[in-house]
C-alpha cells in the first residue's frame, strides 16, 4: 500500500468545524484518527467539533488531557477521545485499553507518537500546523488503507 495524503487549508476555527463534522459523519467503528501538532494548532478544537456532531444528546467535550480518555456514546456508536500527552509511552497507552478499543470504537488520539508500534496501520493520519493567518491552519491528511481515499476525495467537494 502506498501512502497519499491531501493538505486542506482551514481559513479558521469554522472551516476546522465544518471539516470535522464531514469527516466525522463518514467514520465507523473501528476507525482511528491520529492527532498530530504542538500546542495550540488545533487538534483539540477538531476533535470537539467531531465528537458533538455525533452526540446522540448534546454535552461538554472536554480535553482528555487531564483525564487521559473520554468516552463518548455517539449515534456511530462508542467514540474514544485520547490525549497522549502525559503519557511516558506504550505500556501507559495498553494500561488505557486502547488497543481493544482501536477494534471496536471511533478513536481520536492526540500525541499519537506515544503509541508507537501500537498505532494501527489503517489509522487516518491528521497533521496541524499553524497557517499564513493567526487563526488559519494547514491540515495534511495522510493514509495508506484505500477506504479513506473515497472520503477525503468527498471532503474536498
Amino acid at each position: 500500500m502506498s501512502a497519499k495524503q491531501q493538505t486542506f487549508p482551514l481559513a479558521n476555527p469554522d472551516q476546522t468545524c465544518a471539516l470535522a463534522r464531514r469527516l466525522g459523519a463518514a467514520l465507523r467503528a473501528g476507525d482511528t484518527l491520529l492527532l498530530s501538532g504542538g500546542i495550540g494548532a488545533g487538534k483539540t478544537h477538531f476533535a470537539r467539533c467531531l465528537i458533538q456532531s455525533l452526540l446522540i444528546e448534546p454535552e461538554d467535550v472536554p480535553s482528555p488531557t487531564f483525564t487521559l480518555v473520554q468516552v463518548y456514546d455517539t449515534k456511530a456508536g462508542a467514540l474514544w477521545h485520547s490525549d497522549l500527552y502525559r503519557l511516558s509511552g506504550p505500556d501507559d497507552v495498553v494500561e488505557l485499553g486502547l488497543p481493544e478499543a482501536f477494534d471496536e470504537a471511533i478513536c481520536l488520539v492526540e500525541w499519537p507518537d506515544k503509541l508507537e508500534d501500537l498505532a494501527p496501520v489503517n489509522a487516518l493520519n491528521l497533521a496541524f500546523r499553524d497557517g499564513p493567518d493567526e487563526d488559519a491552519r494547514l491540515l495534511t491528511i495522510a493514509w495508506t488503507d484505500a477506504r479513506w481515499s473515497t472520503l477525503i476525495a468527498g471532503l474536498m467537494a
